[in-house]
């Protein structure tokens, strides 16, 4: 009596979970109703199949118990049951796989009218390609892939000199057109998915897949890739945001082309000496850093990186956080140089310092900041070197009480809650792991242990 007790509770639990839990599905922002009508089917057929085994299971058990004086008997088969769990199962079974044929067959139809989208994953990040006015996609090949050619372009071909490159976990979209998204993974097995589209793909490394969709709200969905893809799958995250046609437009146009990437001037270090006296007076005349006044060491830092955080702090993305205060005093400071060319000169005077060791200043535990080190590894080098294709810069070589202050600004979320700063999030949920100050201290103590950089190839990593 117990079981049965045990049994019909687990049914009634199970219902109440299901009617009073706050889980819920994401509201829908596209055009596959079709999907959460076919979710709803499933749901159903499994839910009744569930409470139907379970309450027989309970019947049986209440109506066979034991009795001294019973004996069973002996009946190996049963056509007519045999019969009629068959049909029932076959309709179950056709109910549920039925719809989902025929959401699939239009799945996998998209629209002649479709706008196009190549997608990117690499570990951990995501890209976008858009073609240009001439509706074509220029080729690309993994042998072409760079630093300096992340999309792995192939510099001559006509198709792609107006392709619209975005270098960017962030892509817009219009609202009420549809869109096809093509999907190719550039080192090991991901998938894109946004929950609220209901649409997600498998992207596998050597093979383009796609998906499509109509958009039918406008707002910010969150892309996440849901394929275990190594360390740092859980900070793989990207935007879709959804503009009116006309707020669309005025993004696209702000958006690079190939060609015009390929024909922008390399920066003038001469240029950049004049532009570099202001930051001097904090940073030192040969970028060495300056603790007191919290200006951390340029010398020795990739120019990919250094353009980065100048145009985060140009723009607001960094620098205005409650709690990054020495990161707003660089707003000011950044705007001072007053447009990319700028920005290009005194990077390139920068490169020009000598990458000097700074003193080390922090004390910490070695050996168990190597243990937590393993993982900032997989992204910043085994010497600290930095990676591009990670998006993670160099950190050997630099001031130890500058990682600190940053690591505990990544912790208590002073960095990285700017919703443009896709990067900074990721790192705000790596620190994590760095729970107390003295870990932090242990791992920067190794970090001071560090080569430093090595020559670098041009072939992209695969991390597992």
């Amino acid at each position: 009596m117990i079981l049965v007790v045990m049994i019909v509770l687990l049914v009634v639990g199970s219902l109440a979970f299901h009617f009073l839990s706050p889980w819920y599905l994401t509201p829908l922002a596209s055009n596959w109703d079709m999907i959460d009508l076919t979710l709803d089917i499933t749901f159903w057929v499994c839910g009744i199949v569930f409470v139907a085994i379970n309450l027989f299971m309970a019947y049986c058990v209440w109506k066979y118990r034991y009795k001294e004086e019973a004996r069973a008997e002996y009946e190996p088969e049963n056509k007519k049951l045999e019969v009629w769990l068959t049909v029932i199962t076959a309709i179950g079974v056709t109910v549920m796989l039925a719809p989902g044929l025929v959401v699939w067959a239009e799945f996998v139809t998209p629209p002649d009218d479709a706008d196009e989208i190549e997608v990117a994953g690499q570990q951990w990040h995501w890209t976008f390609r858009l073609p240009g006015e001439d509706g074509e996609f220029g080729a690309v090949e993994s042998r072409y892939v760079s630093v300096d050619n992340p999309f792995g372009m192939e510099r001559d071909d006509p198709k792609g000199q107006d392709d619209v490159l975005i270098y960017s976990p962030t892509i817009h979209i219009p609202k009420d057109r549809p869109v096809r998204m093509w999907l190719r993974a550039k080192d090991v097995l991901h998938n894109f998915a946004v929950a609220q589209f209901r649409v997600k793909m498998d992207m596998v490394p050597g093979l383009v897949s796609y998906l499509w969709f109509t958009p039918t709200r406008t707002g910010n969905f969150e892309i996440l890739c849901e394929e275990l893809c190594g360390v740092g799958h859980h900070t793989m995250r990207g935007m879709v945001i959804v503009d009116e046609q006309e707020d669309y437009d005025e993004w696209l146009a702000q958006q690079p082309t190939y060609a015009e990437i390929l024909a922008k001037a390399p920066g003038d270090a001469v240029a950049g000496q004049a532009a570099y006296a202001v930051c001097a007076s904090c940073h030192g005349q040969q970028g060495e850093g300056n603790q007191q006044l919290n200006a951390p060491k340029l010398a020795g830092q990739e120019d990919w990186y250094l353009r980065r955080q100048l145009e985060y702090f140009k723009t607001g993305v960094r620098g205005t956080g409650p709690g990054d205060t020495f990161g707003m005093a660089m707003g000011p400071m950044a705007n001072t140089l007053v447009d990319e060319a700028a920005v290009e000169n005194v990077i390139a005077y920068i490169q020009t310092f000598p990458d000097d060791p700074p003193t080390k200043t922090v004390v910490g535990d070695i050996e168990n900041g190597k243990d937590i080190y393993n993982t900032c590894a997989v992204c910043h080098g085994q010497q600290g070197e930095g990676y591009a294709f990670m998006n993670a810069p160099r950190q050997a070589g630099l001031d130890d009480w500058y990682l600190v202050t940053q690591l505990k600004n990544f912790r208590s979320g002073a960095r990285g809650a700017h919703s443009g700063d896709a990067y900074g999030m990721q790192m705000n949920m790596m620190a994590a792991i760095l729970n107390t100050d003295q870990a932090i201290n242990d791992v920067v103590a190794y970090i001071n242990t560090l080569e430093g950089p090595v020559e670098q190839t041009n072939e992209l990593a695969v991390v597992e």
